[in-house]
């Protein structure tokens, strides 16, 4: 609120965050370390898009930036697991794509910011892979990082109410609206609003020790939700919602069956709660959020791209794969090129493609990196209940935004750590002199 009515304050926001944390991580006792460096890690990825809808970040890309320093003085401080190594063979591939773009951007095209930009979320996810591989952290600490990452997704959520406090002013049709996220892109918007909706979903369910919890849990779920469906860009809620159902799986399978017994119940409530927060966004819409999931525009037509664009992309990408198989077109070479031919750089929304296309048979090999190493993990510590979620939060992300964010780079090193149960405590009888 504050920021929404003096909005340099947000630069004193970033400044002051940026120094608690540094102080916390530099002060903090050796085995405290890796704690307070996925905290500090965690509350930035939450605030990133804030910070670039208000400006106050010293640079656009800061949030990953600051992702990639934390997890650099982590390796100075801790180490590295050496059975993390395929991350470092990540990065060396990421390598030769910068070579083959020296040859083949076009002249106008800027070198250092076309491949900062396209390979910072890349690198954040492979230097965020290799400090958090195996790294031991509890449940519990576990859920306090979630927590410090949904904070300052709370503090955007509500700048966005005093930003649009009326709906109908800004929405006239079905598509993503700048305007009703904020003043900021409405698919990154969505997107860690998603994330929001997620870390509030997991509070709900287990962290709510009792009902006014619970019920201050799903109001705070419900809020960042509606903000989400307005935005009306509809990739940051499927993958939401993907994640809930994702970590309620495995989360019921963890537990014993008194607990079950409570999460059906709260499952209930849950869909409930779900259900009147979609009403209540579809009657501030006018109906228009219906047909925006319906994929119909504002007249009630069928649109003809259910991926407004986003397939064709996908098709070109691919087509440049097939056409440099061996070394791909090179960073940025995809972008590059549809300012050549269409005039507009259009950035690519599917990494998946994106890393084919511009990385050759290299992008086969680090897709193969990053698919199936943490399952390779997961087979030997099955502690984590969270780590299904988090790695379809990564999959779901990278397919509709990308790597924009930070967020899906640090939600994927999070699937790699060595989490174990908190240790109960120690009755001990005591002995009568």
């Amino acid at each position: 609120m504050v920021i929404y009515f003096n909005e340099s304050l947000s630069k004193l926001y970033f400044f002051a965050a940026l120094i608690f944390f540094m102080y916390r991580i530099i002060m903090a006792a050796n085995h405290k370390k890796t704690y307070e460096i996925l905290l500090a890690c965690a509350y930035f990825v939450g605030a990133e898009v804030f910070f670039r809808t208000t400006r106050g970040a010293i640079s656009y890309e800061a949030g990953k930036y600051l992702v990639i320093l934390f997890m650099l003085m982590g390796m100075f401080y801790k180490g590295l697991s050496g059975k993390g190594y395929p991350y470092f063979l990540y990065l060396l591939l990421l390598v030769p794509s910068i070579f083959v773009a020296s040859t083949t951007l076009s002249f106008d095209a800027s070198f250092r910011t076309n491949i900062a930009f396209v390979l910072s979320g890349p690198v954040c996810l492979g230097i965020s892979a290799l400090y958090c591989y195996d790294k031991r952290v509890s449940i519990s600490q576990l859920n306090t990082v979630l927590l410090y990452m949904v904070l300052p997704i709370i503090a955007h959520t509500v700048y966005n109410f005093f930003y649009t406090p009326d709906l109908e002013e800004v929405l006239s049709g079905t598509t993503s609206n700048r305007a009703a996220a904020g003043g900021f892109g409405a698919n990154q918007v969505a997107t860690i609003l998603g994330l929001g909706m997620f870390i509030m979903a997991v509070r709900f369910f287990n962290k709510s020790s009792n009902l006014q919890l619970k019920i201050f849990n799903i109001v705070i779920f419900g809020i960042i939700t509606f903000r989400a469906l307005v935005t009306m860009s509809r990739g940051g809620i499927y993958a939401a919602l993907i994640c809930i159902v994702a970590f309620l799986l495995f989360y019921y399978r963890a537990v014993n069956k008194r607990r079950r017994n409570e999460i059906l119940t709260l499952f209930g409530m849950f869909c409930v709660g779900l259900f009147s927060i979609w009403v209540i966004s579809s009657a501030q819409t006018g109906g228009l959020l219906d047909l925006r999931y319906a994929n119909k525009d504002h007249l009630g037509r069928d649109k003809s791209d259910i991926t407004t664009g986003r397939g064709e992309l996908f098709v070109n990408e691919l087509e440049g794969f097939v056409s440099n198989p061996f070394f791909g077109i090179g960073s940025s070479r995809a972008k590059d090129q549809r300012i050549e031919i269409e005039g507009q750089g259009v950035t690519s929304h599917n990494e998946l493609s994106r890393v084919l296309a511009e990385h050759g048979i290299f992008g086969i090999i680090i897709l193969v990196i990053l698919i199936f190493k943490p399952l390779e993990m997961r087979s030997k510590n099955q502690q984590n209940y969270y780590f299904f979620a988090f790695l379809a939060f990564w999959f779901a992300t990278i397919n509709h935004s990308s790597m924009r964010l930070a967020a899906p780079a640090f939600v994927y090193a999070l699937a790699l750590l060595h989490v174990t149960n908190d240790k109960p405590p120690i009755h001990r009888k005591q002995v009568k002199g």
